[in-house]
């Protein structure tokens, strides 16, 4: 794989959950970390995604927002 993003963690995917158009993906980069991703169902399959196997997570995102009440 050829990709230029400099946001890309390897781990393994630990839930896939599909509904009816989309699925969350949780995968684990280690450390404690975990990263849910909502992706299409058709991408799941692309990918050829399942539980226990390896994935990368890429993050692009222009900002971050937390709040607390």
């Amino acid at each position: 794989m050829t990709i230029r993003a400099r946001n890309r963690f390897k781990g393994k995917v630990v839930d896939l959950v599909k509904a009816v158009t989309a699925a969350h993906v949780r995968i684990d980069l280690g450390g404690g970390a975990i990263v849910t991703a909502s992706i299409t169902n058709e991408a799941v399959d692309e990918l050829g995604l399942k539980v226990g196997g390896d994935a990368h997570a890429v993050i692009k995102a222009s900002d971050v927002m937390v709040a607390i009440d």
